[in-house]
């Protein structure tokens, strides 16, 4: 009896064994599956927060192909967006650059079509500034300080801000608000519908230009800069009264033989198949610089000429080469900022007696241009010309002791009196 319950229950585990081992085998693949479709369920996450999305599908279709297909290295096809690149390590996407590049009419949102035509007589200068919506401290700083409109050393100024639609696209509703309210109070922007990148700067140049000739074409001169530059505006209108508006003109802190940068880490990367050339034409600094209307106006249509090139600089470079004028180099232009002069080594670089006789100068916070145009326009410089020191170099009126590299002089020989 004994006997018979063993063989019973030895029978029952056997045939239990062999049930689970059977069971298991049966749903193994089922368990793979679920693992393999959880990873790429947590892949495909990923992916959609990057934004790449139609290049996970792609790669899902091609599945066991052993030549990847471009749209694999593609990440968004907005050509107003600027997005990272799977093939460049570039924060700009080259291939949908050239892709898009020929898509250069964007909508004016917010216009001044009567900034030119307000008052006479007919303005003599027009400052265009380059803003972006968020930059709006610095905006009154412009305002306030060298960027004031009316009427100045006895001729005509106006002003504008050239600004594009925020990346923030959630917020562009709320900003294309307070930018109405804005240009409501100032009359003085303008707004277009392409995103405010720094590689579609080129097409603010070209919509810029295009504004101008159409409602500005009664100005006489035009400076265009940067938002944190210093302007000397007395010194620029100075400047031009000795000049024809009817005859070219651009001026500014010209960069000659400048070399298309190569370095895939840097800024302003330009790879081979967008620009061969080894070299760029003569172009001028972006912080600031002046022309005549009649160079704006042939500007302007060389824009619609030459093929849209991702540095605004270079390529307004390029269209002055293709109207065959060659930009001027004035020393008042400090586009990089000022160095100390070896003839001054004990002054501060932030001195009106520095900006004084300049005309542009770059990267400077807004505090700095109000504080800077406020010690310029004081009734006594502390540079003024009863103070000015007309030797580069004075010694104390004291004595000093040189140490000169000879045995054959003593210590005491070694005092000289100094004037």
């Amino acid at each position: 009896m004994r006997v018979r319950i063993k063989s019973d229950l030895l029978c029952t585990l056997i045939l239990g064994t062999a049930l689970c081992t059977l069971l298991y085998s049966l749903l193994r693949p089922s368990i793979k599956q679920d693992i393999t479709q959880t990873k790429q369920l947590k892949e495909s996450k990923v992916l959609v927060s990057n934004g790449k999305v139609k290049g996970y599908l792609e790669r899902k279709k091609n599945l066991g192909k052993s030549k990847l297909q471009p749209d694999d290295y593609e990440v968004n096809r907005d050509p107003k967006t600027t997005v990272s690149s799977i093939t460049t390590p570039s924060l700009f996407d080259y291939q949908q650059y050239l892709r898009s590049k020929d898509h250069r009419n964007f909508s004016l949102v917010i216009n001044q079509p009567n900034k030119c035509r307000k008052f006479p007589p007919d303005p003599f200068l027009l400052i265009a500034i380059k803003s972006t919506v968020e930059e709006f401290d610095r905006r009154e700083s412009v305002r306030k300080t060298w960027g004031r409109e009316g009427l100045i050393s006895g001729v005509r100024v106006q002003r504008v801000f050239l600004l594009g639609t925020p990346k923030n696209k959630t917020a562009v509703s709320v900003w294309e608000s307070l930018m109405r309210q804005e240009s409501h109070y100032f009359k003085d922007i303008l707004l277009w519908d392409f995103i405010d990148t720094f590689f579609n700067l080129t097409l603010k140049e070209i919509h810029f230009l295009s504004w101008a000739e159409e409602f500005c074409g009664n100005v006489q001169f035009i400076f265009k800069g940067d938002a944190d530059v210093f302007v000397n505006v007395e010194n620029i209108i100075n400047f031009l009264q000795n000049q024809t508006p009817s005859e070219d003109l651009f001026v500014g802190d010209i960069i000659h033989q400048a070399r298309p940068i190569r370095s895939k880490k840097s800024k302003y990367y330009i790879p081979e198949t967008m620009y061969g050339l080894g070299m760029y034409p003569s172009y001028a600094g972006g912080g600031g610089f002046l022309m005549s209307v009649a160079t704006m106006k042939k500007l302007s249509q060389a824009c619609k000429e030459v093929e849209l090139f991702p540095i605004d600089d270079v390529f307004l470079g390029m269209c002055l080469q293709r109207i065959n004028l060659k930009p001027t180099l004035h020393e008042g232009f400090k586009t990089f900022g000022i160095t100390k002069p070896s003839a001054a080594p004990h002054m501060e670089t932030f001195d009106p007696c520095f900006y004084r006789d300049l005309m542009v100068v770059h990267s400077l916070k807004p505090a700095e241009i109000w504080l800077m145009w406020n010690l310029l326009h004081a009734q006594q410089l502390p540079c003024s010309q009863k103070k000015k020191i007309k030797k580069p170099f004075q010694w104390k009126k004291s004595k000093k002791i040189v140490k000169l590299a000879s045995a054959n002089l003593s210590l005491e020989r070694l005092t000289v009196t100094k004037y």
